[in-house]
């Protein structure tokens, strides 16, 4: 089947009158039929449970664009419009699916869209499975073209829950129809992480414990946890970045070179990183996790209250909004080194970094002073994307002694490529549409993440915890500086002028 054929199809989206859909997927298919990345040969059913009429989606679509798009319109935006459609429905109510299933079959004939059909779930995971179950039932994934289901996460809660929910949706779809999506997969850096490593003859060799003492991954929010206090407090950092995002970028670090560029081969070497992690004991989780939540501070020289005292948060809660950890894996390639993550909310900026830390020579000719400078490689998904390598070079001086100084070469994608970089959730949803999992997890990368992450949360949920621990508008509690610290590293700065924990 080719791509023209693939761009033609009906996309359902569950959750239509949400958040994620307003600000995320309605402007990534407009950028996509603005670029004719999507056939004209396409339809969207809006699926909500608010009594929306044709004409009040079109105009929320509308509106969602203006706001969200960051580009200004190159197509029609009425005759965009028109190709979005609303259906009311109850997740549980069979005749809403019956509805739903004559839409479907009325605009597969309108649009010729050969009985494509993407569904996209952007709603909460508890309904995934009774939406999977009827969608079959009623005869919806009956189609003679190809069908899809794209999921948000959470997963699962753990990895019992994660296997039955599994295996509700395999009654419907076969894996490879299965599209758990994971936004970190589509950011620009991150798909830039295989080829910095496989295509530079000047890294890959040195891409081992030889050469690389520890990598430090840091993905930190200013923000708090605004409006989703009811969804945050039942999930906490642990599920809601670590087991995903923060996972998903060490196995792209770590992984080794695929025999081939194809999904199958790149799944197979990320999980084998995965297989190769070390599993934390429960009673071994102090040594290599720290958890935080954050208290009164400042933020942007403003005053923010602490996370128990945000909306729809206990007063008494002991859920993380910051994790640290050290992460060992035990193969050939990286035995040895510490791969060290922390992501948190209410932290001093907002950045997504990857720093690579090269070991030190073995003899240091040129530092004049106790502070070394070591080679980094410094891979920027957020907010500036870009590559930079820090090396040493002279120093212009008139002194006889030769003095070292620290020089960046640096590349910005943005500065290149400004608005017209895909976004993540664009790029996704074309990939989907052609069929290419590459940058969706697969059941097996999903099982073996919640094995690695479940011991941590089965100790921290029995143990107690002295919370707030950490300032807003500060990089996490001294907790997770002393985790780093004993083994004789620190935690680089992901902005210039940051503070070291107070």
């Amino acid at each position: 089947m080719n791509k023209e054929n693939n761009s033609k199809a009906i996309i359902v989206i569950f959750g239509a009158t949400g958040d994620l859909a307003k600000r995320k997927l309605f402007p990534s298919i407009y950028r996509l039929a603005a670029a004719q990345k999507i056939s004209k040969d396409f339809a969207v059913i809006g699926v909500g449970r608010r009594p929306w009429s044709n004409e009040k989606l079109r105009d929320h679509v509308i509106t969602s664009i203006n706001e969200h798009a960051d580009q200004s319109p190159s197509i029609d935006m009425n005759e965009f419009s028109e190709h979005f459609y609303y259906q009311s429905l109850d997740v549980e109510n069979v005749e809403s699916y019956q509805e739903l299933y004559s839409l479907c079959n009325q605009l597969d004939d309108l649009y010729q869209t050969n009985g494509n059909r993407l569904f996209y779930l952007a709603m909460a995971p508890n309904f995934f499975g009774v939406i999977a179950n009827h969608l079959r039932n009623e005869g919806l994934t009956n189609t003679v073209g190809w069908k899809r289901l794209v999921i948000e996460k959470p997963f699962g809660h753990n990895f019992e829950s994660a296997k039955e929910l599994n295996e509700q949706l395999r009654q419907t779809f076969r894996e490879d129809e299965i599209y758990r999506i994971d936004h970190y997969l589509g950011k620009e850096m991150v798909q830039n992480i295989e080829v910095i490593r496989f295509a530079n003859a000047i890294f890959e060799p040195l891409w081992n414990n030889r050469y690389i003492s520890n990598i430090q991954i840091t993905s930190s929010e200013s923000l708090g946890v605004e409006e989703r206090g009811n969804y945050y407090d039942k999930s906490g950092a642990l599920r809601d970045m670590v087991q995903n995002h923060m996972l998903q970028m060490v196995a792209l670090l770590a992984m080794e070179p695929p025999s081939r560029l194809t999904p199958d081969d790149i799944r197979s070497e990320k999980i084998k990183v995965f297989r190769a992690m070390r599993q934390v004991k429960e009673e071994e989780v102090p040594e290599y996790f720290v958890r935080g939540q954050y208290g009164e501070g400042e933020n942007s020289g403003n005053r923010v209250s602490g996370y128990r005292q945000e909306p729809n948060v206990p007063t008494d809660s002991i859920t993380e909004t910051f994790v640290a950890g050290k992460l060992l894996i035990d193969n050939f390639r990286w035995a040895g080194v510490p791969f060290y993550i922390r992501t948190g909310k209410r932290m001093a900026a907002k950045a997504t970094k990857i720093i690579v830390e090269f070991k030190d020579l073995p003899m240091d000719l040129y530092y004049q002073t106790e502070i070394k400078r070591p080679n980094l490689l410094v891979i920027t998904i957020h907010p500036d994307e870009g590559i930079t390598l820090h090396l040493n070079a002279k120093e212009s001086t008139n002194s006889q002694r030769v003095q070292t100084t620290p020089i960046k070469l640096d590349y910005c994608v943005n500065c290149h490529d400004g608005i017209n970089t895909p976004e993540a959730y664009e790029r996704l949803l074309y990939d989907c549409m052609q069929g290419d999992t590459t940058y969706f997890t697969h059941w097996d990368e999903v099982s073996l993440t919640w094995q690695l992450v479940d011991p941590v949360r089965t100790y921290w949920d029995k143990s107690k915890a002295e919370f707030p621990n950490y300032t807003s508008g500060t990089m996490g509690p001294k907790e997770a500086y002393e985790l780093i610290e004993k083994d004789g590293y620190t935690w680089w700065p992901i902005r210039s002028g940051e503070k070291v924990y107070e």
